[in-house]
């Protein structure tokens, strides 16, 4: 036996021992907090307690003799902040998200924090949701494989990860008793595969449970989401934690999987668990299975911390990782030649956030930052500047001496660049936002500047899409969302042309609100939230539309080019559903090196069922030294070309023939080839009176039984001709027409429809 299962084997045993000896009382105090962030010991049987703290792109831990709270409020130790998800998710990048999380794994190894509360992959359906700043992307493919890789690199420290907020929770509006409503196939689709790529491919030690109602159950109660999803079909291993008083009722809550609540309750849902194990409504395993779950991740963390050793927390080194992550996550939207900046320009900075950049968001992810840089502190090193506020970075407040002020410094500048954004008080955990519109005061002056006739180049401080206005009217635009504590250096080696921009947006940029496809449903009515806008979520929904956008998903400039060739598709089997190789040459053509995000899409074609025009399945970042070219592959899996049948309650990929898109953003695609998938049973059609003719003669077990026995009566509409020599609208009309019209349109007796739905049923046993 492997040694590493032989101690894994040992060490179940030994924690089924304990469990043996602990008493209910114990059992039930262990499956809620003993305090804001730890767990219960059971200091008799030599049980530590196991410390978690808030992420996800930062340590937020609150000192032991401190205030405890989950919203940001009270002060937390001094770490390091790295850019937030917003950012991150940029890079498309999985070897950087791995990197990031494996440096943020040794900091909780340093300060003795057993799982780190993160990453957040909620989806994001509205640029309003407050909380955006904390997610990922409106695309659940990408999400998916980001965390994963995230989660990866903190495990690989002995670390746990709590992957949250499972599931549906997309608002801060009522979130804490909203129900949000989605068709399966909608969750399938969009709302779970994020959480789902992780548990498959790297197995978070926890898994935090949502606020809110899923369909009208509490997230925190509802067995669907965390047994029969969580547990039975994805094979998750670890804890299910509520989120901070996500709890309502404990003993519902426990039966249906919620093993841990957080942050406790003082005893009063502990006494309910056991008032129910003594009238017999919770059974005995059911308890000592949640507690078990506990005890494997609690002794996990302290074997591997036995093992590693003591890790130190060097801020200063994980300062400059979080700057080389940063120049990798800012987009650059927009550059009509004026970037990057030459040293010799004279150059006016604009605005307060260049003087006090935004760098995160508000709530439980807000860090105490180490060293926080701005650009206009590193300006000297770069080249001429000058430097007027024109506008807060704190508030809506227009200033008339400020904005005089700084009209008069860029009208001495060879090019303007206006650091705008969100203040901190726009967007937060707790509340959503009400519009997409920066502060009036800085479109304003942006307005003002752009009057002087000099280069304008915006630099954006946000955490997800704003109106631009001026957007056709500036000749550069940056979109450095919330980057961390190294903002200021990332802003200026990309602005001076030291670093290279690679970043691609995570989100698809409307030019208003407005045309946002969750618009008339967001946040909902009566907590009740209806996502009635499907899987058609982000450029799924634009792009299907053809819709103009201010910038699509996926795009993003360089300082250099790329060019794309030799697209080809090797299949591992003939059908083609037992997965394919997707290779495509990259080359830099410019003069500078760079990294590029090749972005892989599937259209379906087969018209089963209504589709995205095209949804993300793979992408790559490669870096590539000028005139360099490599070959980048992608994998593809059948559950790539698949949508998922709530008929079926599984996911399908019809017969037929697909289209592989390779782009820069969902917008400019580049090659395309067309793939085949053969060998698929056709779907076994729902036989009633009611079903249509065309859905028998899809499927090959009725096709015939159509052709020779129900065609003949309908030579009302075939004139006596077969079916293949009937012309479309003949056609059209036998394929939509249900079984049951055969009563008016060939005299069928109810009987005889009858026994023709009897004999069908047979033929699809």
């Amino acid at each position: 036996m492997n040694p590493d299962v032989k101690q894994e084997a040992k060490l179940r045993e030994t924690i089924r021992q304990l469990i043996s000896q602990m008493t209910n009382e114990e059992k039930a105090a262990l499956c809620s907090g003993s305090d804001f962030w730890h767990t219960q010991p059971v200091e008799r049987l030599g049980i530590p307690a196991s410390m978690v703290s808030d992420g996800p792109h930062g340590l937020r831990k609150q000192p032991d003799e401190g205030n405890g709270d989950h919203l940001g409020l009270n002060e937390a130790i001094e770490a390091v902040c790295f850019p937030a998800a917003c950012a991150t998710a940029c890079s498309f990048d999985r070897d950087l998200m791995f990197d990031m999380g494996q440096t943020l794994g040794k900091e909780c190894r340093a300060e003795n924090v057993s799982v780190l509360l993160g990453p957040a992959v909620n989806i994001k359906r509205s640029p309003l949701c407050g909380r955006n700043f904390e997610y990922l992307s409106e695309d659940p493919y990408e999400a998916g494989e980001l965390s994963a890789a995230y989660i990866n690199g903190v495990q690989s420290q002995n670390v746990g990860t709590s992957i949250k907020h499972f599931a549906a929770n997309n608002q801060e509006t009522a979130r804490m008793s909203a129900s949000s409503n989605a068709d399966e196939r909608t969750l399938r689709e969009i709302y779970l595969p994020a959480f789902e790529t992780a548990v498959k491919k790297s197995q978070p030690w926890t898994v935090m449970c949502s606020y809110n109602k899923v369909n009208g159950e509490y997230a925190s109660q509802n067995h669907w989401l965390l047994t029969k999803v969580l547990r039975d079909e994805w094979g998750f291993e670890g804890y299910v934690m509520s989120d901070w008083g996500a709890v309502r009722d404990r003993v519902k809550g426990i039966a249906a999987g919620l093993d841990l609540e957080m942050p406790g309750s003082g005893g009063i849902n502990d006494q309910a668990i056991l008032n129910a194990l003594e009238d017999g409504t919770l059974d005995q395993s059911t308890l000592d299975t949640a507690v078990e779950r506990i005890l494997n991740i609690v002794f996990r963390y302290e074997k591997g911390r036995n093992e590693g050793g003591q890790e130190k927390f060097d801020r200063a080194a994980d300062h400059k990782k979080a700057a080389e992550i940063a120049k990798q996550c800012i987009v650059l939207l927009k550059n009509e030649g004026v970037l990057p900046l030459a040293k010799e320009e004279k150059t006016a900075f604009i605005g307060g956030f260049a003087d006090a950049p935004r760098y995160q968001g508000g709530g439980s992810s807000h860090i105490n930052a180490h060293h926080v840089t701005s650009a206009l502190s590193l300006a000297p090193e770069y080249g001429t500047v000058k430097y007027a506020q024109g506008f807060s970075a704190e508030a809506d407040k227009t200033d008339e001496a400020l904005s005089a002020e700084a009209v008069k410094t860029a009208a001495d500048a060879d090019k303007i660049v206006v650091f705008a954004g969100l203040p901190d008080a726009f967007e937060s955990e707790g509340y959503d936002r009400t519009h997409m519109r920066l502060p009036d005061c800085q479109n304003a002056l942006i307005e003002r500047l752009l009057e002087l006739g000099k280069p304008v180049i915006v630099v954006l401080h946000n955490g997800s899409p704003v109106e631009m206005p001026w957007a056709g009217r500036v000749q550069g635009i940056v979109e450095a969302y919330l980057c961390g504590e190294a903002v200021g250096e990332a802003e200026m080696d990309i602005l001076y042309g030291r670093a290279n921009p690679s970043g691609k947006l995570a989100e698809t940029f409307p030019k208003r609100l407005e045309d946002n496809p969750s618009y008339l449903n967001f946040a909902g009515k009566a907590k009740e939230v209806n996502y009635a806008e499907g899987v058609f979520v982000g450029y799924r929904y634009y792009d299907t539309k053809n819709m103009d956008v201010l910038f699509p998903f996926g795009h993003g400039l360089s300082y250099t080019t790329f060019s794309y060739s030799n697209l080809r598709v090797e299949k591992k089997s003939e059908s083609g559903r037992d997965g394919m190789t997707v290779r495509v040459d990259v080359t830099n053509t410019g003069n500078m090196d760079g990294k590029e995000i090749v972005q892989l899409y599937v259209a379906g074609r087969t018209d089963s069922v209504m589709r995205p025009a095209q949804e993300l399945k793979g992408f790559s970042a490669v870096y590539l030294s000028a005139g360099e070219t490599k070959t980048v592959a992608m994998e593809l899996d059948e559950r790539a070309f698949s949508w998922y049948d709530e008929a079926l309650h599984d996911w399908y990929a019809p017969d037929g023939v697909y289209k592989i898109r390779i782009g820069k953003s969902s917008r400019q695609i580049e090659l395309t080839c067309d793939v085949e998938l053969k060998g698929k049973m056709p779907k076994k059609p729902y036989i009633d009176a009611d079903v249509m003719i065309g859905d028998l003669l899809d499927y090959p077990d009725t096709k015939q039984y159509v052709d020779d026995t129900l065609i003949p009566f309908l030579s009302i509409f075939t004139g006596g001709k077969s079916l293949d020599e009937c012309d479309e609208m003949e056609k059209s009309m036998l394929y939509y027409m249900p079984l049951s019209s055969l009563r008016s349109f060939a005299q069928m007796t109810n009987e005889k429809i009858a026994e023709i739905v009897e004999e069908l049923k047979e033929r699809v046993k």
